[in-house]
This record gives structure tokens, C-alpha cells and sequence, in this order.
């Protein structure tokens, strides 16, 4: 006998059971971007690795050793997605989406990253995201934060904080990280191997450190806000008043520079402590250079990406949404009461919009099927027999409340379904 084949590490199954989550957090996100003015877009799992590789930055863990790439037959190289935004700005470009700026975008869809599998972390993730494009001030900044807060808020999602910071110009990070890499160089024997590595090529990649040891020297090291100048300044305080105004509270992390390349002013984190180290559940910031890297011109862009996964993990511990179930379990005896059950079923569904009805099918004693009934979480069962069919008459039993059984005959049911969906 073969053996059963298991799925690959890091890469997981989503059971019947759990759906009713992923539903909720997907309708719920769907609705909320609908409402600010946002279009879906869907765009391919697997591009070239140049897309990623421009976009993310040579110098980080992801394209360094995270990506899954591999050479086609024609020779090009190729990545699993390991982030969302890239491929949006590809497809902006590639489909002249640009012209009809300011554009607002979101996705959804599975990303990929070989990294080590924890809680909250796995190789498979599933990501929502936002993007505009061609919108240059501090303003959609602000708003896309207070359509997160409706998100959670929507989600009865509690205890999430924002954490904010500026990187202002590149110019700006330029002389910062010039100073920061002097400050850094002197203090080399410090570094674990990951910064060393790091110091030359992106020494700002060593704020992101989780070495004990890195954090306790960086509390010495120059801050970035002290080399903004006056316009760079006046946006980020800009932005902070809108937040004001939205009613989003927030904490300004000099330290927080997020871990992808292509960021620019305004960044930000929404954070939990209730999924232990992976407390990320939603990043983002502004992009202005981005397009530019990807082979645009020069275009202003801002997003952020939520964590499905990390979301759904929240919504456990919060507020988790009733599971979806049947409202009507049909239990049917005798090989008449079937055919002429799944008939009546099937009008049924189309006579009561929106009346969820399962079906017994297999066969099964009476006490089977009510079991199967139960196991189901409908509130309702029909039962039909030779009897029922003959005088066209259905048994509605109550399998949740103690009500007494009700005899409806066929002609009866449309209104009576509908009486109690309404209910």
C-alpha cells in the first residue's frame, strides 16, 4: 500500500470549519474598500523575479533567501510572489492604468516566502492589500489608516495599535544613512552577522535587527527625523493632524522603517500583543519611487497589506462569527420521498431566495439522518415520507428551540420559509 502524501512544510489546508472566518474577513474588507472608492484587481502568483527583485530591494531577506525562484524552460527566471505590491505596480504599468490617476486598488491573494514556520508566520500566506496611485499628499495617506480602523472596528477586532514614522526624501536618508553607517562602523564589534552583512550595502536593514544586543546599541544611534528638512517635516506633522481628525490614535516609532526598500515618508505598522512575536497584522507607507524602479516615470503611489492569517487568529480571540450553516435539513424516507424531496428541495431554493437547504442523500434509518441533521447546525429539519408526499404535507421540526413540530403543506412553504427568514 503507497503511503499518503502530506502537505508541504509551511503550506497548509483551510478546512470547511474555519471558512466562516475567512468569509467574514473578506466580505467585511470587500465592503469597507467598496465604500472608499476602491476596484479590485487580481494579478498573477507567479512573476519574473525582476519584479520583486527591483521593487523589494537586492539587500533584504526576501530576495536574498526567501523567494521561491526557479529557471523556466526559456530560461527566465521566476518567483513566487512574496508580496503584493510589485506585481499591482507591474500590472499599472503594463495596462496603461496610470492615465485615469488618481487610481485606487486592492487585491487579495495567496504569497509566498520560504521563511522558518511559527504562529502567525508560514511559507503560504494570504494577504489583502491597498494601493493609489497619483495621489501626492499626506491626505489619502491619513484616510487609507482610518479605512483600516473601520476594518477592524467592522471585524470587532480590539487592543490593535498604529505605529508611525517618517523616512522622509532619499536625499534625506542619504546624509541619515551616511551618519548612521559611520555610527555603526565604530561600533562593528556590536554587529551580529546579519548587520555586518548588511552594513555596507543598506545599513538602515540593521534597524529592523531583533538582536538584543543590536537594540541596545541602536538606542545611541542617530535618529533619521533629525536630518529632515522643512518639507519633509511639515508632511509628516500634516499627516499626523489628519489622523487627529480621523480619530486614529497613534504612537510616532523613530525606529520603525519597515523591511521592503522602495518606502518614503509616511510608514506604518498596525500592531498586536496578543499573537506573540508576529504582531504585524498590517504595514504599509508611501512609495513615491516605486513606479519609477518598476520602469515608470515618476509617479506618487501609497498601500499597505493586512496579514489574512494573523487576522483570522485575532478574529479567534475576539470576536469569532457564528459558523455558516444550513437553515433546513431535509430528512426523507422511501425511494418516492427522495425523488420527490430533492424536487421539492430544488424549488425550494428557488422560490425563497436565500434559504440554504442540505440535503439527506446516502440513505439512512430516521435516527441517522437526525443525527446527520444535528451534525449540520440547522436549526431546521423537513421531513418527508411516503405519507408527506401523498398528502402533500411537510413535517417542520425545531432542532435548536423547544417548539412543537408544525405540519405545512406544500403550497404553504414559500411563505412560511420566508415568514421565518425574515424572523
Amino acid at each position: 500500500m503507497s503511503s499518503t502524501i502530506n502537505s508541504i512544510r509551511g503550506m497548509h489546508d483551510t478546512l470547511p470549519a474555519e471558512m466562516h472566518l475567512w468569509h467574514t474577513l473578506e466580505n467585511t474588507v470587500r465592503r469597507v474598500f467598496s465604500s472608499y472608492g476602491f476596484e479590485e484587481i487580481r494579478v498573477p502568483v507567479v512573476e519574473k523575479t525582476e519584479v520583486f527583485a527591483r521593487a523589494i530591494g537586492e539587500v533584504t531577506d526576501v530576495v536574498e533567501k526567501e523567494m521561491y525562484t526557479f529557471e523556466d524552460r526559456n530560461g527566465d527566471m521566476l518567483s513566487l510572489r512574496p508580496e503584493g505590491t510589485a506585481g499591482v505596480v507591474r500590472a499599472v504599468l503594463q495596462n496603461g492604468l496610470l492615465y485615469a490617476a488618481p487610481v485606487r486598488l486592492w487585491y487579495m491573494g495567496q504569497m509566498f516566502r520560504r521563511e522558518r514556520p511559527q504562529k502567525g508566520r508560514t511559507r503560504q500566506f494570504h494577504q489583502v492589500g491597498a494601493e493609489v496611485f497619483g495621489s501626492a499628499g499626506p491626505d489619502i495617506d491619513a484616510e487609507l489608516l482610518a479605512m483600516c480602523q473601520r476594518i477592524w472596528t467592522s471585524l470587532g477586532l480590539n487592543g490593535l495599535r498604529l505605529e508611525v514614522n517618517t523616512l522622509g526624501t532619499a536625499e534625506e536618508r542619504a546624509a541619515y544613512r551616511a551618519e548612521l553607517h559611520a555610527f555603526l562602523s565604530h561600533n562593528r564589534d556590536s554587529l551580529d552577522a546579519d548587520s555586518l552583512r548588511r552594513l555596507d550595502k543598506n545599513p538602515l536593514r540593521i534597524l529592523d535587527s531583533k538582536n538584543p544586543g543590536v537594540q541596545a546599541l541602536l538606542v545611541d544611534a542617530p535618529v533619521l527625523a533629525d536630518h529632515l528638512g522643512e518639507a519633509s517635516r511639515d508632511y509628516f506633522s500634516g499627516f499626523l493632524a489628519l489622523l487627529d481628525g480621523f480619530g486614529v490614535k497613534y504612537e510616532v516609532n523613530p525606529r520603525l522603517v519597515r523591511g521592503l526598500d522602495y518606502y518614503c515618508h509616511a510608514v506604518f505598522e498596525w500592531i498586536t500583543d496578543e499573537l506573540g512575536a508576529q504582531g504585524t497584522v498590517c504595514a504599509g507607507g508611501r512609495y513615491d519611487s516605486l513606479v519609477e524602479i518598476q520602469g515608470g516615470k515618476p509617479w506618487p503611489g501609497v498601500g499597505f497589506a493586512m496579514g489574512q492569517e494573523r487576522l483570522i487568529e485575532l478574529m479567534r480571540i475576539n470576536a469569532e462569527p457564528a459558523r455558516e450553516t444550513p437553515h433546513l435539513y431535509l430528512v426523507m424516507a422511501g425511494e418516492g420521498a427522495v425523488a420527490g424531496g430533492l424536487q421539492l428541495a430544488e424549488s425550494l431554493r428557488d422560490r425563497v431566495p436565500g434559504l440554504k437547504i442540505q440535503s439527506n442523500l446516502g440513505g439512512g434509518s430516521f435516527k441517522a439522518q437526525f443525527k446527520r441533521a444535528d451534525r449540520s447546525g440547522a436549526p431546521l429539519a423537513m421531513v418527508l415520507g411516503e405519507d408527506e408526499l401523498n398528502s402533500q404535507t411537510a413535517t417542520i421540526k425545531h432542532l435548536r428551540e423547544h417548539k412543537p413540530q408544525e405540519q405545512v403543506g406544500f403550497d404553504e412553504l414559500e411563505a412560511w420559509f420566508g415568514a421565518w427568514l425574515k424572523s
